[in-house]
C-alpha cells in the first residue's frame, strides 16, 4: 500500500458500563516509527489498540490517516486501511487449518481451491521472517506460540503498513528475537509504521524511538527509551517503585518431590511429542524448562498433571506413581497447575469470582458434604484469595470475565498455592503480564520455594529463568538436552541449545 501517511488518534476515549478504559487520548504513530506502548493490565492498551483495528467504535474523538478521517466499523476496514493486529489472544477459527485461517481474510486468494496460493505465502513470508508455519496444520493442534506465529505471518501478508505486535517474542529464543528485532527495523527504514506492546523493558529500548506510557485509561508519559531507567519506566507504567530483580536466597535441596523416568507421549497429531525425558524436581527447588514452543513443553505438563496419557515411561509423586492416573486423582494427591492459557483452560469466565476460587476443590470437604456446597465457606476462601493475592475485583460476585489478564492469573495462583501442594506446575504464569503483576506471581513462586514446596516452571522468558529458577533444563524436538545449575548457564548457552545447536552431553547432567 504506497503514500502511508502514519496514523493519529485525537481525544479517543472509550468506557464500558460508564467506566472509563480510554479517556482523552492522543497517540500518533508515523512512518518509519516503532513506538513502544507501556501499561499495567487494564491500563487501556489493548482497548486504544482495538479502536485502531476497527474492533471498537471510540465513544468520541477521531482518527486519521495524513488529510484523511478515518471510520472503521471492523477490522476488515483497518486491514484496507493497510493496519495490521497481532493481539494477545488469538483470533483464530479453531476447527479450520492454518491454510484456511488465512485464505479467509486474504483478498488475492483465488475463490476456488486458495489454499495452494495461500500455502506458498506462508511458506515465502516463513522463510522471510523466520516464523515458519505449517499450512496443513489444524489450530486447535497448535501451542500458544504457533499460533502466535500465525498471527503474525497472517498480518503480515495482509499487506499491514501499520502493524501493532502484542508481545510478539514471547515464543521465540534469544537469537530469533533479535531477528525479528531485525525485521521490525527493516520495515521500518521501508517506512511502515509498528507498535510494539511488550512488558519486557529491554526490549523497547533495543527496538522502539519512543515509548507511550497508559495508567488508568489515560497517557501519563512518553520517554525516550534510551534515556531512561528500565526502572523510571516501571514507576510510570504502575506509580510507584517496582522490584525488577528478586532476591533468591540459596536453600538446601529438599526430599524429592516428583520423578520422571524416560517418559514419552504423543502429541495431538498421533506423533511423538516427548522422547524418554527424565528428571527430578525436590522441595525448597525451582526446576525451569525453556525451550521455543512447540518443543514438547506442553505435552509433558499434560503428561504430569493427568492432561495426556504417556505411552512408556514413569512419574512418581512423593514416592506414589501417578503415571496412569487422571488429572483429578493428581491434583488430590498433591499437584497445583496454573495453565499456558489461563482463560482457556484455568478459568470458566462467566462464572463469578467466588465460584473460579474453588475450581478443582468444590467437590470435597470442606467446601462440599457430597450432597450441599457450603457457600459461606467458599465465599471466605475466595475473599481470602482476593486479599491475601492482591486481585483487584470489584466484588467475589462479578463475573470472572471481567478481571483483566494479570488479575485473573493473581486468583489462579491463589487458589492453587492455597491448596498447599507438594508440587506447583506454572506453565508460562507471567505471559503477557504488565511489570507489576509480573513482579507479584514471581514474589509468589519465590515465597512457595522457600516455604518448602517444589516447583515446575515452564517459560520462554529467559529472565524469568534466570532469576528464579535453581536448576534450568533445555527442551529441543521432545528432549531434553540439558540440566544444569542456574549458575553454571548463561543466556547465550541456553539460546543456543533452544535452537537446537548445543547439547550439554547426558553425563554432565544434574
Amino acid at each position: 500500500m504506497g503514500g502511508f501517511a502514519g496514523v493519529e488518534m485525537r481525544g479517543i476515549s472509550k468506557s464500558f458500563g460508564g467506566n472509563y478504559a480510554n479517556r482523552d487520548i492522543d497517540f500518533s504513530v508515523a512512518p518509519g516509527e516503532i513506538v513502544g506502548l507501556l501499561g499495567e493490565n487494564g491500563a487501556g492498551k489493548t482497548t486504544l489498540m482495538n479502536i485502531l483495528y476497527g474492533l471498537y467504535r471510540p465513544d468520541s474523538g477521531e482518527i486519521r490517516m495524513g488529510d484523511r478521517h478515518l471510520r472503521m466499523d471492523s477490522p476488515r476496514d483497518a486491514i484496507k486501511h493497510g493496519i495490521g493486529m497481532v493481539h494477545q489472544h488469538f483470533m483464530l477459527i479453531q476447527n479450520q487449518t492454518v491454510a484456511e485461517n488465512v485464505a479467509l481474510g486474504y483478498d488475492k486468494a483465488p475463490f476456488l481451491f486458495p489454499r495452494k496460493v495461500v500455502k506458498a505465502k506462508l511458506e515465502e513470508f516463513g522463510l522471510t521472517f523466520g516464523l515458519k508455519t505449517d499450512g496443513d496444520a489444524w489450530v486447535w493442534q497448535l501451542s500458544a506460540g504457533e499460533q502466535q506465529r500465525v498471527e503474525i505471518v497472517k498480518a503480515l501478508i495482509y499487506g499491514a503498513e501499520l502493524l501493532i505486535l502484542d508481545e510478539p517474542t514471547s515464543v521465540l529464543t534469544p537469537t530469533e528475537a533479535q531477528e525479528l528485532f531485525g525485521v521490525i527495523r527493516s520495515m521500518a527504514k521501508m517506512g511502515k509504521a509498528i507498535v510494539l506492546i511488550s512488558h519486557k523493558m529491554e526490549e523497547i529500548a533495543a527496538v522502539c524511538s519512543r515509548v507511550v506510557v497508559l495508567r488508568k485509561g489515560a497517557v501519563v508519559g512518553h520517554a525516550d527509551p534510551t534515556a531512561v531507567s528500565r526502572s523510571d519506566l516501571a514507576h510510570m507504567m504502575v506509580g510507584r517503585d517496582v522490584a525488577l530483580s528478586l532476591d533468591r536466597a540459596p536453600l538446601p535441596r529438599g526430599e524429592e518431590v516428583l520423578s520422571v523416568e524416560n517418559v514419552c507421549a504423543q502429541g495431538d497429531r498421533g506423533l511423538e511429542a516427548i522422547k524418554g525425558i527424565t528428571f527430578r524436581i525436590y522441595r525448597n527447588e525451582i526446576f525451569g524448562i525453556a525451550g521455543v514452543s512447540g518443543n514438547g513443553q506442553r505435552e509433558l505438563v499434560e503428561a504430569i498433571t493427568g492432561l495426556r496419557r504417556t505411552t512408556s515411561g514413569k512419574i512418581v509423586l512423593s514416592g506414589k506413581d501417578i503415571t496412569a492416573k487422571s488429572a483429578r486423582v493428581v491434583s488430590e494427591l498433591g499437584v497445583s497447575h496454573v495453565p499456558e492459557e489461563r482463560i482457556k483452560f484455568g478459568i470458566v469466565p462467566n462464572l463469578l469470582v467466588y465460584e473460579n476460587a474453588v475450581l478443582k476443590s468444590h467437590h470435597v470437604k470442606p467446601f462440599s458434604n457430597v450432597v450441599f456446597l457450603n457457600y459461606d465457606l467458599i465465599r471466605k476462601h475466595a475473599a481470602n484469595i482476593v486479599d491475601g493475592f492482591q486481585v483487584a475485583a470489584r466484588s467475589i460476585d462479578s463475573p470472572m470475565k471481567n478481571l483483566s489478564g494479570g488479575n485473573i492469573q493473581k486468583l489462579i495462583i491463589g487458589r492453587e498455592i492455597l491448596r498447599n501442594p507438594s508440587l506447583l506446575v506454572a506453565s508460562h504464569p507471567t505471559y503477557g503480564l504488565d511489570v507489576g503483576a509480573t513482579e507479584y506471581i514471581r514474589t509468589q513462586l519465590l515465597k512457595r520455594r522457600d516455604e518448602g514446596g517444589g516447583v515446575l516452571l515452564v517459560s520462554e522468558d529467559l529472565e524469568e529463568l534466570f532469576s528464579l529458577c535453581d536448576r534450568i533444563a533445555v527442551m529441543y524436538q521432545g528432549r531434553l538436552v540439558g540440566i544444569a545449575e542456574t549458575c553454571n548457564l548463561t543466556s547465550e548457552t541456553v539460546g543456543l541449545m533452544m535452537a537446537g545447536s548445543m547439547e550439554i552431553p547426558q553425563e554432565a547432567c544434574s
